[in-house]
């Protein structure tokens, strides 16, 4: 009957297609086998076959016969191949079959006697599993993961030891799956099939491996301490990125050490990680190798050395390294220069000499703009986040960035409706341009002043996010904008921020923020050629702020910002009398001259001396008050301090006092 099988046509031509169609609906098992069998010939390799076959509706009558327990194995089996076959189709052909809950199906036929049955199953769930855009982990159930754990052993067939491996990926993808997994026994499952010295099991289950583990210390120290045959499976990984081995396997057992790591059950200091995770990486990072296992190692690299100095100073030993990844940058590949931004952002995170290297190599930086303007998003994100990494360098923000108007890209893309991540990363890196010793600060300032309020009320806006690193970002930007700024640029500020948004960061649960809100007070206020003009104009709400701090629950570090601002504005000539003219704010001043933190008296004594500073109008009035309030004889009582900073301020504020 098979001999005699003709070539199956394209199904758009219906007649001629008709006795097959019809063969499919039959009872006989073999005529039905035979239409299943000319089906599965004709759609393989062709998504235009397969969309043809799934516009007859044929697909249902595949899953019916694939469930038929009185049918013949045989036409079970292909029916499963088939559908596996259309599995790998366009992502609406994935769709559908997801919709038409073939994934149930498959799971429930696991169950099944025939062997070469349940290994069409797997085979077809191993296509599924691999589908980026139609994830199938919300099918499984415990019971499921359970079933195919228990199918497999190192003795089972290589297939099927590699489906499982892979499916199983598919279902740890949240912290709850990949703890249920755990729970179940699958590290040691998993353990096992690491001692198949073969590359097409050892790799799925190393990515496995690495899933399960990803950002799970609970899971990954449990894996870390799993063994089979007293080999540990850090062992197994570390004789599997030996250099003997096939790439696609080095590359896998480095990216699951790379995650135990990162998951804190392998110390950076471990020489799994130092001595043999590390090298390999950077060596797989090499022109030798092709653009997508180079694009894999960067990638890995990156998230290996991200947090780390001492791993960051041992990758950036490699002179070839820096090479590499600047070769990567040049590649067509999204894939390929996402990889090699985020690795450069990883090295240069916190050694000033890497920072160099890094930038004095040859057309880096013209990348790294490039990568600004970059139409794909993933591309952004990364040339951002490596842009951030490189402007924590004093040195280069002074030269460096002044040569490359990196803040022009970077300003388009912070008002252009950036993502969550890319607008974290970008503000974070526009708090550094911001910086009072950066060049790029006046000409930001300079080239938004057509825009400025837009430039200025989106970092405004930033501090009202929900995120507490945006808001963070925010009033960091919006204080080192403010340092020694115009007073235009102050009030534009003050204005976009309001009054009641400063009130909430400084009521903000984060300490970091509340420090940078009161920073930017301060430098509202500051230098004393500035402090009068803006006391004139926004003083009721400047000493509101600095009062609600000085009465709140905060830590004497806190206070100390808030009695500084107190300081500036003494320091003005006529903005002394906001202090002055508030008996509260003066009583605390005196409160904290015997506070029990060093950093608050020296604070309070120095907001003290600007007040009764001598030769300047009023100066005796305020003075006389001062004394009322029992200043000088607290003065006199801390001469008597070993304190060297305290005691200068205090000898320096008695003799603001004349007759003293």
């Amino acid at each position: 009957m098979l001999d005699k099988m003709q070539p199956f046509t394209a199904f758009m031509n219906v007649e001629s297609s008709r006795s097959y169609i019809d063969d499919l609906y039959s009872q006989d098992s073999n005529r039905c086998l035979t239409s299943i069998m000319s089906i599965k010939n004709s759609v393989i390799g062709s998504n235009r076959q397969k969309e043809s076959v799934i516009a007859q509706g044929i697909v249902p009558r595949l899953i019916y016969l694939l469930k038929d327990a009185t049918m013949k194995t045989t036409v079970r089996t292909e029916a499963a191949v088939t559908i596996g076959s259309l599995a790998k189709g366009t992502g609406k052909h994935v769709e559908l079959l997801i919709n038409a809950g073939i994934v149930q199906t498959l799971l429930d036929l696991l169950d099944e006697q025939e062997p070469k049955l349940v290994d069409a199953c797997l085979c077809c769930l191993r296509t599924l599993a691999s589908q980026e855009f139609h994830p199938i982990n919300s099918k499984f159930e415990v019971k499921h993961m359970q079933k195919l754990l228990s199918l497999i052993s190192p003795t089972e067939s290589l297939q099927r030891m590699s489906c499982i491996a892979t499916i199983l990926t598919s279902t740890c993808k949240t912290s709850e799956e990949q703890n249920s997994l755990c729970t179940i026994g699958a590290p040691a499952v998993l353990a096992s099939l690491l001692s198949v010295d073969n590359c097409s099991v050892r790799v799925p289950v190393a990515t496995c491996l690495a899933s399960m583990c990803f950002n799970n210390t609970h899971v990954a120290r449990e894996i870390v301490n799993t063994s089979y045959r007293d080999v540990k499976v850090i062992g197994y990984l570390s004789m599997m990125i030996s250099r003997d081995k096939p790439v696609e396997m080095q590359l896998e057992a480095a990216r699951c050490l790379t995650n135990l790591h990162r998951a804190g059950a392998i110390s950076a200091f471990d020489p799994v990680v130092t001595y043999k995770t590390l090298p390999c990486l950077v060596r797989l990072c090499q022109v030798e190798h092709t653009e997508s296992q180079r694009s894999t190692a960067a990638e890995t690299l990156a998230y290996l050395t991200e947090v780390d100095s001492n791993l960051q100073q041992i990758a950036a030993i490699s002179n070839q390294l820096v090479t590499a990844l600047v070769d990567l940058l040049v590649c067509n590949s999204v894939a390929a220069r996402t990889a090699a931004f985020r690795a450069f952002a990883s090295l240069g995170a916190n050694d000033e000499d890497i920072r160099k290297r890094i930038i004095d190599t040859k057309c880096l930086m013209e990348q790294v703009v490039e990568g600004l303007a970059d139409p794909n998003k993933e591309v952004n994100l990364a040339s951002v986040r490596c842009l951030h990494s490189l402007s924590r360098s004093v040195q280069q923000l002074r030269t460096t960035f002044q040569d490359h108007s990196v803040w022009k890209p970077l300003m388009t893309l912070l008002q252009d409706d950036p993502s969550p991540e890319l607008l974290l990363a970008a503000s974070s890196t526009l708090c550094n341009l911001l910086l009072e010793f950066s060049p790029a600060k006046e000409p930001i300032i300079q080239q938004v002043s057509c825009h400025f309020v837009g430039a200025v009320q989106l970092l405004a806006n930033l501090t009202g996010s929900t995120d507490p690193a945006l808001r963070l970002n925010g009033i960091w930007a919006l204080m080192n904008l403010a340092f020694q700024a115009e007073q235009r640029v102050k009030s534009q500020i003050l204005t976009c921020l309001g009054t009641d948004q400063i009130f909430r960061l400084l009521a903000d649960s984060d300490p970091r923020i509340l420090m940078k809100t009161l920073g930017l007070l301060r430098n509202l206020v500051s230098p004393r050629t500035h402090t009068d003009t803006m006391m004139a104009l926004h003083g009721t709400q400047v000493m509101q702020g600095v009062v609600l701090v000085l009465e709140g629950p905060h830590s004497p570090e806190v206070k100390e910002q808030a009695l500084l601002i107190l300081s500036n504005i003494a320091d003005g000539e006529r903005a002394k009398d906001h202090i002055m003219i508030n008996l509260d704010i003066l009583k605390k001043l005196v409160d904290y001259m015997t506070h029990p933190a060093p950093c608050l008296q020296e604070s309070a004594v120095f907001c003290i001396g600007n007040l009764s500073r001598k030769g300047e109008q009023g100066a005796l009035e305020r003075q006389t008050r001062l004394r009322d309030l029992g200043v000088v004889n607290i003065l006199q009582q801390l001469m008597g301090t070993s304190d060297t900073i305290l005691f200068n301020r205090v000898k320096a504020t008695l003799s603001n006092f004349t007759d003293v």
